[in-house]
């Protein structure tokens, strides 16, 4: 089984891989992956290395000899096991002011441009003053590429979203930005999938959006194929890109974040402990198809890409009526 897994730029990571029934915790160094055990880690699980992780003991592993085998001979699996997904609404500057002037009534006086300055105005003012917007996902949800997405027959809307994803390490509870980073262990890269004629309902306006039902479907957060250690990795400025059939459809970096990673794990801290393995999505950028007008169908290939982090290719299903 080829694995779809691009480029490691890290000197190694962690990748969870299949042998027939079984999922095993690997540790990925150049095109090679081996097995981790506990007295690997020294720790009873990835979770619980997270929570302290020494970065030395695995380069120790990286450099020495051992029962390696063939990176594209697994097939891997999503990398992690949260206890908890948090996800990011509208933190991409340009994708805010995109959905601006895409909704912008047929009477309203403004042009494109002005309602984009507007925007752009309201976006730093919000960076400025305001403060993430959070929601939550259901960790059942998270796979990997080796499983197809089975798109819901009850919809023909489900778009994407390529998100750059943080991996809690040390356990984070009220914690300030400045000492929020020491709380990272690590990143992967998520495609928040989301059924978008169910984000809003119509039977009851008042209450507003229903990410349960538009964003947590089976298979709706495919992961990794990477958790790339936080010491490999500057998030700052990352090329995030997807493709659909070979198109480029989203193409950015995440330098143009309105609340950059440190602002997201305080915020989301402040609420309930944000505990080792678990997930914090940091929004997506521009360019869902929901921007293109076209949404996803049977047998579209997704190519989704994050500087350093690998590749992971999603391939799409009609569900079987």
């Amino acid at each position: 089984m080829t694995t779809t897994s691009g480029h490691l730029a890290a000197p190694f990571a962690f990748a969870r891989y299949r042998d027939g029934d079984a999922v095993h915790l690997g540790l990925a160094a150049g095109d090679r992956i081996r097995p981790l055990a506990p007295e690997d880690l020294g720790a009873g699980g990835l979770n619980g290395f997270l929570a302290a992780p020494d970065w030395g003991r695995l380069q120790d592993i990286a450099e020495a000899d051992g029962p390696w085998l063939p990176l594209d001979g697994v097939e891997l699996t999503a990398p992690v096991e949260p206890r908890q997904v948090l996800q990011t609404g509208a933190n991409y500057r340009t994708h805010v002011i995109d959905l601006v002037v895409a909704g912008l009534d047929k009477d309203d006086p403004r042009s494109p441009e002005e309602a984009r300055e507007w925007a752009g105005r309201m976006m730093d003012e919000r960076r400025e003053h305001g403060e993430p917007y959070f929601f939550i996902g259901l960790p059942a949800c998270v796979v990997g590429d080796d499983v197809p997405l089975v798109l819901p027959g009850y919809s023909a809307k489900h778009d994407w979203e390529l998100e750059l994803a943080v991996v809690i390490g040390a356990e984070a509870f009220r914690v300030s930005r400045d000492a929020a980073m020491d709380h990272v262990a690590g990143y992967t890269i998520v495609n928040d999938i989301t059924t978008r004629d169910l984000v809003f309902r119509r039977d009851m306006k008042e209450i507003g959006t229903d990410w349960y039902r538009g964003k947590n479907a089976p298979g709706f957060l495919p992961t990794g194929p990477f958790l790339v250690p936080a010491p490999f990795v500057e998030p700052a400025n990352l090329k995030v890109r997807l493709e659909l059939n070979g198109k480029v459809m989203q193409d950015a970096t995440t330098d143009d974040l309105l609340f950059d990673i440190p602002a997201l794990v305080s915020a989301a801290s402040q609420n309930m402990p944000l505990l080792p393995g678990d997930l914090l999505l940091t929004g997506s950028p521009a360019g869902n198809g929901a921007h293109w007008g076209r949404l996803l169908r049977d047998g579209d290939v997704m190519t989704g890409s994050i500087e350093g982090l690998g590749t992971q290719v999603v391939r799409c299903v009609g569900e079987e009526q």
